[in-house]
């Protein structure tokens, strides 16, 4: 199975990540990325970029080093009914928008109020991609977005980071998780989460799992960027038309 696309990375922008999206785009493409996702996270995480950034991605080029680029976001959940902390005019502007939980952005709850939240922002029109389920921050009820990923056609993401450094048991929800996947067959992606150039593309513990559990790789969408690609402009078509 050969991943050629990454579209979880962050760049010094992200205020906790420390290369540029050109040294991410150099090191995509000596690891035969094609397509990269450039996601910052949205503005409730400490360090991360005004709003102003979001809304100049427009000029960043569309191929960097021979690799195609999609500039977005990972927007940050922030309360029990699934809101997210960018506004729906720069979503509707962006290439890719990624969504997940993270702690110091999310007030936290019960096992429920957490996948309600979790589930909410999967339903949102803006949302392309669900983020790091597995990670253990949070109780979610794994089953339940699976399904609802398969039901929806809403990707969601085996997270290598979380896998490469055993956050507190992540690697047993993760297994549960991509378990659950190969039952319902939702579209899944995999994620580097890299926070440093070297980390661009590396798939290796996400793999590892995937061929663990038996995930098809039909399943898995960032086998290949046309697939990617199609997704996303299928999504632009069922966005509400805010012009």
């Amino acid at each position: 199975m050969e991943i050629k696309v990454d579209l979880h990375t962050h760049t010094i922008s992200s205020g906790h990540a420390y290369s540029t999206l050109a040294e991410n785009a150099i090191a995509a493409s000596r690891k035969g990325i094609e397509l990269l996702g450039m996601t910052d996270h949205g503005p409730t995480m400490p360090g991360a970029p005004h709003l102003y950034h979001f809304g100049n991605l427009g000029i960043i080029p569309e191929e960097l080093h021979a690799v195609k680029i999609l500039p977005g976001v990972e927007a940050n959940i922030t309360s029990h009914e699934g809101e997210l902390d960018i506004p729906i005019r720069y979503l509707n502007q962006m290439k890719l928008v990624l969504v997940g939980l993270h702690g110091i952005c999310y007030p936290g709850g019960t096992a429920e109020q957490n996948t309600e939240a979790y589930i909410k922002a999967m339903r949102n029109p803006y949302t392309d991609m669900m983020v790091h389920p597995g990670r253990p921050e949070f109780e979610l009820d794994l089953e339940r977005i699976a399904y609802l990923s398969a039901e929806l056609g809403i990707p969601v993401e085996i997270n290598n980071s979380s896998l490469a450094n055993e956050k507190l048991g992540a690697w047993g929800n993760c297994r549960r998780f991509a378990k659950y996947m190969v039952q319902y067959k939702g579209p899944v992606i995999l994620g580097s989460d890299a926070h440093f150039s070297d980390l661009v593309g590396d798939f290796s513990h996400a793999l590892s799992l995937v061929r663990e559990v038996g995930l098809a790789e039909e399943q898995i969408l960032n086998c290949s960027p046309k697939r990617v690609l199609n997704y996303l402009a299928d999504r632009r078509k069922s966005r509400p038309n805010i012009s």
